[in-house]
């Protein structure tokens, strides 16, 4: 087939721009402050065989986990008709952790879906044992409600019962409602810009470069992974329990004939804690690692993933089985993934892997009732230090690798909850020293207007963003409960707890790791 390169470029923005102009529309019409202002959401755009064609740049941890609901959905309804809207959140048929629900629709040219366009946000509460549905699970049925693969919208009509049983299992429903609106609304600009494309360009030519750009991206990665060193590099990283204890992560990265391999074996079993990932979680860190690190600027579709591969044994705290609880899995254990994953490269790549970032998303979950009575949740992540590069210091309190949320402005914030914030800054002198600095974390204290229940997942708070080649580690992070009498109590990196009308959380959050000996240090 005759492929022109510049026809292969303008396709590859028009695929990422219809991804871009879904994630715009999710924004605007979104309820919650978690979507209309964290942006903690992602959308993309596949091929009738449910391959990756383009995701607008949101979550790095959806990477290999939207692909995943996509297959499955396409699996589980062999048959399309205009209008159906399938939804999912069970992490073992699709999912990643129930508050990510994803919505995935049909595109139609003729009698046949061509494309399929797909949405992920993150849903502030979504049921379960504690506000904001990330709590401190011993199994997958406390963490919220669980939604197979089922159709939201059959033919454009809404299916009443399974709406209305979603929303009778979540403590927000006239908020849920709203967000998946929105999600729908992203849907229906989505398939209009798509059907403008083959409108104007024929059904023939718009497939032939979404399958052309999987191909290119292919012979991309796979040339820039023949550029790596052979060979097999290993490391290990702990992720911090409740109870005290630590579970291990452990990697070996077989690089090969522009091939790479990542090989879990010997990590931990799966745990009695919320820090289970399923295995599509762990391909995403591994993926978005290896994206990082290439030099070109490569469209990311599936055609990316064909030369990565990644194996782990089953019943691991990295690839669980139903019904581990996984809650915060997708949002702590991926960090570690990713910190893991980095860690063996750098003996690889030493000149391109920088330090230990904060390795965390500091996730804070409050929920209760305002002064008026009705229900609120509300769910963040925190930025923190990131880890510092062989060449340049790393940037202070922004989110690190699997997120990339913006912060709940304090204004918004202080608008839509019964809380304020006494103080949002940046904490000097918590990156890691070297030639190049760590970047440094955050310091954010909410004090409560009313009782609420207050449930946080955090990590990095026992062991310290690591440095590299002689940089010294970033500054711990640290949870502190300030009571209304003005004690301090310092709190685990997991904790759900019953506050009251006064009390302060002050979370401070971990710096970034330095890089290169500590001679010619400077500050940050």
């Amino acid at each position: 087939m005759t492929i022109d390169p510049v026809l292969t470029e303008i396709y590859r923005h028009r695929f990422v721009g219809i991804a871009d102009e879904m994630g715009v529309t999710l924004q605007r019409t979104g309820y919650s402050p978690n979507i209309k202002e964290r942006l903690d959401y992602s959308c993309a755009v596949f091929d009738a065989e449910g391959n990756m064609i383009a995701q607008a740049a949101h979550i790095p941890v959806h990477l290999g986990a939207m692909p995943a609901s996509c297959e499955v959905a396409l699996r589980t309804f062999p048959q399309w008709r205009r209008g159906d809207v399938v939804i999912l959140n069970d992490p073992f048929d699709g999912g990643n952790h129930l508050p990510d629900i994803t919505m995935i629709s049909p595109v139609f040219a003729g009698n046949e879906p061509v494309f399929f366009v797909a949405s992920r946000a993150h849903h502030a509460d979504v049921g379960g044992m504690s506000p904001g549905s990330l709590p401190l699970s011993t199994e997958l049925f406390q963490e919220g409600v669980i939604i197979p693969p089922i159709k939201l919208y059959e033919a454009g009509k809404v299916n009443q019962s399974v709406l209305r049983m979603i929303l009778a299992n979540v403590r927000t429903p006239a908020e849920r409602q709203g967000d998946l609106d929105a999600q729908r609304a992203a849907h229906t600009v989505g398939e209009q810009r798509l059907k403008s494309l083959f409108e104007q360009h024929g059904k023939a030519e718009v497939c032939r470069y979404s399958s052309y750009l999987q191909h290119y991206s292919e012979q991309l990665v796979r040339a820039a992974i023949e550029t790596w060193p052979d060979g097999i590099y290993e490391f290990e990283d702990k992720l911090e329990l409740a109870d005290g204890l630590d579970a291990s992560i452990k990697v070996a990265v077989q690089i090969h004939g522009g091939e790479v391999t990542f090989d879990f074996k010997g990590t931990d079993r799966t745990l009695d804690a919320p820090l289970n990932t399923v295995l599509a979680v762990t391909e995403s860190a591994c993926y978005y690692v290896v994206l990082c690190l290439l030099k070109e600027d490569v469209p990311v579709n599936a055609g990316c993933f064909l030369p990565i591969h990644v194996t782990a044994p089953g019943d691991t705290l990295v690839h669980a089985s139903r019904p581990a609880p996984v809650a915060g899995g997708n949002v702590e254990t991926s960090q570690r993934i990713t910190d893991v994953v980095l860690g063996a490269l750098a003996q690889a790549l030493p000149h391109d892997i920088p330090a230990a970032s904060q390795g965390t998303m500091n996730n804070v979950t409050i929920g209760g009732k305002r002064t008026d009575g009705t229900p609120y949740a509300y769910y963040e992540t925190l930025g923190g230090g990131m880890g510092a590069s062989p060449d340049a210091d790393g940037l202070s309190g922004v989110h690190v690798h699997m997120s990339n949320t913006l912060n709940t402005p304090v204004e918004a914030l202080e608008m839509q909850f019964p809380f304020r914030i006494r103080e949002y800054a940046r904490i000097r002198g918590s990156g890691g020293k070297g030639r190049f600095c760590g970047g440094e974390g955050l310091v954010r204290e909410y004090e409560l207007l009313a009782d609420a229940t207050v449930t946080m997942l955090s990590e990095r708070r026992r062991h310290a963003p690591w440095g590299l080649q002689g940089g010294a580690p970033g500054r711990r992070g640290q949870n502190i409960l300030i009571s209304a009498d003005g004690h301090r109590t310092v709190l685990p990196g997991q904790f759900t707890r019953r506050l009251h009308a006064g009390d302060r959380l002050r979370i401070e959050t971990p710096g970034g790791g330095g890089h290169s000996s500590a001679r010619n240090s400077r500050s940050t």
